[in-house]
């Protein structure tokens, strides 16, 4: 147990206990023995209830690319909310966030936007089932793509379930459907010969294919281009689709994910970032496959709607965002996401401890782990691991440096070298300490 003062966050979470399931109403968010209250952000830092500072590489899972109060977004947000929070009628607030994103993504002709991306994965997957008129996805083994029964499969299996030869589909939650399960084609990532057996066996079957270009719980490894070229070709071959999950990836490059790697999806997913800070999530592509949500000639193919889509508080903030996320700023982020990588490998080295980093742009993840990861199988931990990983974020987080409990971390536009520096001093300690534990 820690011996810093945490009185507040302590008292929050046993109220929290009393009106909540476990204390808690997002599952991301738990911590045992119990998680710390935020109370304020602004740049790169946050306050908690205690008034604590950390530096924040979370920014509320990667979400918050110009970390808090970024003074264009809260301005816009401000003028928007003076205006109205949420009408039952279109606003021109979701024209200019459309603008924005359809401007700097040459196959963006069209684009529809949801709340979160949980939602906006579940929309274009039936998007791609009314377009082929099959029920089949295929996605990664480990890959999250948010709460959706279908791509929840396989989503965190292990080595007693996960299957030898092949992934089984394992469900993620108890008493998830057996036809769900039979829906559902799970591929191994990065992995060419075994993907290409297992698809060509079900090609006819297949309404897309989900992948993540970056996928967070698989590794954070990026997608090999050989693979990625072989998925485009085979489905384009075979009548399938291909769907890139950029939720969380979009931040890796001023025309999203794939276009660093030169490939054009059918229907992009994304979210997060493009919100300002506020809920969101989107789904675009080119006009004819778009128009599958089109309701202007009759019903849609896929109807879709919700009370607060494209509420005006998150289309003015996610504008005001993203007009700021210009290319030259993308690039500026990308050579501080190098530079972080690069301290980050020499501070390992330094420890001793058998641990790796990985990731692209401003994305980085540290693991305590001797297997090069290469997948969700190679990256899977230990008990040992997983115990020495917990101690590290929690090291961290008590000397006022927090990262997700995966050890992923995003830069925001606040951050500079000095910054990293700091991560850097406070990580190293972690390493040596955590290391003398185990030693001991």
């Amino acid at each position: 147990m820690t011996n810093i003062d945490y009185r507040h966050s302590i008292e929050a979470y046993e109220r929290a206990k009393r009106v909540m399931p476990g204390g808690n109403t997002r599952s991301s968010v738990f911590e045992n023995p119990f998680p710390i209250y935020v109370k304020s952000g602004r740049g790169a830092y946050v306050r908690d209830v205690d008034g604590h500072d950390y530096l924040d590489f979370q920014n509320n899972f990667t979400a918050l690319i110009h970390g808090y109060a970024h003074p264009e977004t809260l301005a816009a947000l401000t003028a928007a909310a003076g205006q109205g929070f949420s009408f039952a009628h279109p606003t021109t607030s979701e024209i200019d966030l459309a603008e924005v994103l359809c401007d700097r993504v040459g196959y963006f002709e069209r684009i529809r936007f949801m709340n979160t991306g949980s939602e906006a994965v579940m929309m274009a997957v039936k998007a791609a089932r009314a377009i082929t008129g099959r029920s089949k996805i295929a996605k990664f083994e480990g890959a999250y793509h948010g709460n959706y029964d279908f791509v929840e499969v396989s989503f965190d299996p292990v080595p007693e379930n996960w299957g030898q030869d092949a992934p089984e589909a394992v469900p993620y939650n108890i008493a998830t459907p057996r036809s769900i399960l039979d829906d559902v084609v799970v591929i191994p990532f990065n992995d060419l010969p075994g993907t290409k057996q297992i698809l060509c066996d079900r090609r006819s079957e297949l309404a897309c294919v989900l992948i993540d270009p970056l996928p967070a719980r698989v590794g954070l490894v990026p997608i090999d281009p050989s693979y990625l070229s072989f998925l485009r070709q085979f489905t384009e071959q075979h009548g399938i689709l291909l769907l890139s999950d950029e939720v969380l990836s979009f931040r890796i490059g001023y025309g999203g994910a794939l276009s660093r790697f030169g490939v054009e999806p059918d229907l992009c997913v994304f979210g997060k970032i493009i919100g300002g800070g506020l809920p969101i999530g989107a789904v675009a592509g080119r006009a004819g496959i778009m128009k599958v949500f089109d309701s202007s000639r009759g019903k849609a193919s896929v109807s879709q709607s919700g009370t607060f889509t494209a509420n005006p508080l998150s289309m003015a903030a996610g504008a005001a965002s993203m007009s700021a996320m210009t290319a030259e700023v993308f690039e500026q982020l990308d050579d501080l996401g190098e530079y972080t990588r690069r301290r980050l490998r020499e501070a390992i080295a330094e420890s001793g401890v058998s641990a790796q980093v990985t990731g692209m742009g401003s994305l980085f993840r540290i693991m305590i782990k001797e297997e090069n990861v290469l997948d969700y199988r190679s990256g899977f931990p230990s008990n040992c691991e997983r115990d020495r990983q917990r101690r590290l974020i929690a090291f961290v987080r008590d000397n006022g440096v927090i990262l997700s409990a995966t050890g992923l971390g995003a830069l925001s536009t606040p951050m500079t070298t000095l910054d990293i520096d700091k991560m850097i001093e406070i990580i190293g300690r972690g390493l040596q300490a955590v290391d003398s534990q185990v030693t001991k």
